[in-house]
């Protein structure tokens, strides 16, 4: 049997259930604020960028965590999936932060899907987890998010509709037992365009 390698930037070490629990109970907490303010609909996509490092109190993309991501975003799927709402995982910059989602998503809303599978160090643990947890799985490299969710600076803006608004959270940090990691929550607006009298200049 072939010895098991690490591989750099790779988490060999497994988080308590204990850990994993308050991740999960925290992202439950960070999920229910944003669907209480956006008041999504069945349909509408959630996108949702996740450092499993950055959770783990480690430098983003420096220690990609196979249990974290899967945590986080099966916290995400139960809670959005009877609800009708389509979840997009944020691949990380080595895969250009393109999107894993369920195919019906991408062809309601005509989304061309490309050829790639995420891996925890390219793509990242979180959408690692959406390919393995989702029934038709796809890769994207662009959509329009009805809101969204950036844990550990992912950089989701590029993935939102104008005009994206940020949330303030009571919630205030999703962590482990080590330390505390900031979020950041969005939803759109619709655009107020004001017509100026080319008189006035």
């Amino acid at each position: 049997m072939a010895e098991e390698k690490n591989i750099p930037g790779v988490a060999t070490e497994k988080e308590s259930d204990e850990v994993l629990e308050e991740i999960r109970t925290q992202t439950k907490e960070v999920l229910k604020e944003l669907l209480a303010v956006a008041k999504m609909k069945p349909g509408q996509i959630l996108v949702v960028g996740c450092s499993s490092s950055e959770i783990g109190s480690y430098k983003i993309g420096s220690h990609s965590s196979e249990t974290i991501g899967q945590t986080v975003y099966k916290a995400l799927y139960e809670e959005l999936k009877p609800l009708g709402i389509y979840l997009a995982a944020q691949c990380c910059e080595h895969l250009n932060r393109s999107l894993i989602l369920e195919e019906e998503a991408a062809e309601k809303y005509g989304y061309e899907p490309v050829n790639v599978v995420p891996q925890l160090k390219a793509g990242g643990s979180f959408s690692t987890a959406a390919y393995h947890t989702l029934e038709h799985p796809v890769a994207v490299e662009h959509i329009k998010a009805h809101a969204g969710i950036d844990i550990g600076d992912t950089l989701i803006g590029m993935h939102m509709r104008d005009v994206a608004v940020r949330i303030s959270s009571a919630a205030g940090a999703i962590s482990d037992e080590s330390g505390y990691l900031h979020f950041r929550i969005a939803l759109n607006n619709k655009k107020t365009l004001r017509w100026v009298n080319p008189e006035s200049f």
